[in-house]
């Protein structure tokens, strides 16, 4: 698959898997829903690894990079995603994740020494102008109060642990540790963290019988989880999360989109120039090349011009 395929498909899912999550919340704590997301999302791809006669068995090193994917991108971000979702809108929330493009440019830089050029950083500023342009009417009605910066902050914290998550796959798919069974390996663990952590917190496990729970969590569970994680973390390894982490510009195009065809949303001015300056930015992203210098993750030398 190239690299524009990958691209669009996690964001057309990843961009509508926000609309998905408010049927999410409600009657099940969120936590419990996120396990049960992952723990059907690791049951089904551990089915396909056996199917396609794929190696299961790891050792201890690598089953530590599993937990650190599962504990980061697969526990942690999403119960800070789904919690932040209870106190402010999914436009806030969205805007909030935007912020995952420079964390995983400081980081990429910190961690593997890879130089983000001019073309790079244009493009997710002009990126996160366009987001804030879109969601400006919606930010501009909105009181700072107590609850709402405590949801912002909760989204925000859970952006950079999705960015640390980032950085664990990018990092195990560099020592070569397969994609399908890393997710599956890392869902798994992030689903028993998950459900420890509700336990914990004394959470009870129910269930909404609801089609759209149900409806819901099955989408999550086998597109939002199975199909975008992996073409996300599969773009990832290829061109870097500095470059890939540009898709989190890009989801909440797609979820004004959503918001436009079931919601009522207008088509209103800061609509038209916030669409146009994130795409815009995606072109600069998307062109850009490596310039490597024959230099591999965690290497000092590796730029991207």
């Amino acid at each position: 698959m190239n690299h524009v395929f990958l691209y669009v498909i996690t964001v057309l899912i990843w961009g509508s898997t926000w609309f998905a999550i408010e049927f999410q919340l409600g009657t099940v704590a969120p936590e419990v829903s996120i396990a049960y997301r992952y723990a059907i999302a690791a049951a089904l791809l551990f089915a396909w690894s056996r199917y396609r006669n794929l190696n299961l068995s790891f050792g201890l090193r690598e089953h530590g990079w599993f937990v650190l994917l599962g504990l980061s991108l697969f526990c942690l971000n999403y119960i800070l995603a789904y919690r932040a979702q209870i106190y402010i809108t999914s436009a806030l929330t969205a805007i909030a994740f935007t912020s995952i493009v420079w964390m995983n440019i400081i980081n990429a830089r910190i961690l593997f020494g890879i130089r983000s050029g001019p073309r790079v950083l244009f493009g997710a500023l002009l990126g996160i102008v366009g987001i804030v342009v879109l969601f400006a009417p919606q930010v501009s009605k909105f009181n700072l109060t107590d609850a709402v910066f405590f949801g912002l902050v909760l989204a925000v914290v859970g952006a950079l642990f999705a960015s640390f998550g980032n950085m664990v796959s990018q990092a195990a798919q560099a020592r070569k540790i397969p994609i399908v069974q890393s997710n599956a390996w890392g869902m798994l663990y992030g689903a028993i963290i998950t459900a420890a952590i509700a336990g914990i917190a004394g959470h009870p496990f129910t269930f909404e019988f609801s089609a759209s729970y149900i409806i819901s969590l099955a989408y999550l569970a086998i597109f939002g989880s199975i199909v975008a994680f992996g073409a996300y973390l599969t773009l990832l390894g290829r061109i870097g999360a500095h470059k890939a982490g540009y898709i989190m510009i890009m989801f909440p195009v797609v979820a004004l989109v959503l918001s436009m065809l079931f919601e009522g949303l207008q088509l209103t001015p800061s609509v038209l120039i916030g669409t146009g300056l994130v795409l815009t930015g995606n072109l600069f992203v998307m062109e850009t090349r490596l310039r490597s210098k024959k230099a591999r993750v965690g290497t000092p030398a590796r730029d991207a011009a």
